[in-house]
């Protein structure tokens, strides 16, 4: 697809799976189309990586946090190093932090890391960006206790609970999933969003869109997702792409 300016507004670029050929990939992909990439930590040492990542490559950004599925892992030193590591000139989120009930781990722990995060995310005055599997009451009840900036990424739940996040001032996050066969949630969600709130993503290496569903997923993919969600609103996808990527830029604090 001839599709340009996209802004990957979540992506995992650290991850082994690009352990072949990162360098390469990142090199080339503005040469296809992608015009921004935030990563995304999820442990101190992604989140570091990230960073490295944001350094060498002009247009890729980091967020640094700790995600739910690491919580139980993470150590008071963490959270410390992470908090040095906020004040670089591209460091633009706290994230990728939130909740996940899929996995057996401890509830208290995720609330607890969750929590601080969000508070951390205030006093510094930068957006957050959210993980939310299985456990809706529970964010949603923390971002109304809390009130940060952010996106609801690789969002997952109903309309209805997508206007509350929006009534929040949230942005949504939408990718791969909207491609998917009995993709009814996703295009629904596509639908309804304002377009002053709607983010485009990857989630790579995971989450490809259709044709390319169950292969590594990466930012140019992003055009197949724009094209889908275009379709469904009656809207041109690069002037969607276009949009998108203003929102990014608005949200995060680039440019």
């Amino acid at each position: 697809m001839n599709l340009c300016g996209i802004f990957d507004s979540h992506a995992h670029y650290d991850d082994e799976r690009f352990d072949e050929d990162r360098e390469a990939l990142l090199a080339r992909l503005p040469q296809s189309g992608v015009a921004g990439v935030i990563n995304c930590g999820t442990t101190l040492a992604t989140s570091r990586t990230s960073i490295a990542l944001a350094e060498r490559f002009d247009y890729i950004y980091a967020a640094i946090g700790i995600h739910p599925e690491e919580a139980a892992d993470a150590t008071e030193a963490d959270y410390d190093a992470l908090l040095e590591l906020y004040s670089h000139p591209k460091v633009v989120a706290v994230g990728e932090i939130g909740l996940d009930y899929y996995w057996d781990i401890p509830k208290e722990v995720q609330l607890e890391s969750f929590e601080r995060q969000l508070i951390l995310a205030n006093e510094l005055e930068k957006p957050v960006i959210i993980h939310d599997r299985e456990a809706h009451a529970d964010t949603l009840s923390l971002l109304k206790k809390h009130c940060p900036r952010g996106v609801m990424h690789c969002y997952s739940g109903s309309v209805e609970t997508m206007e509350e996040l929006l009534q929040l001032g949230f942005y949504i996050g939408l990718g791969g999933a909207v491609t998917f066969k009995n993709a009814k949630k996703p295009l629904s969600v596509a639908a309804a969003v304002p377009q002053d709130r709607l983010l485009l993503e990857t989630d790579c290496p995971y989450m490809a869109p259709v044709p390319f569903r169950g292969k590594r997923n990466d930012s140019s993919l992003i055009a197949y997702v724009a094209a889908t969600i275009a379709a469904v609103r009656g809207e041109d996808a690069q002037a969607l792409i276009d949009r998108c990527r203003e929102n990014t830029a608005l949200l995060f604090g680039i440019g």
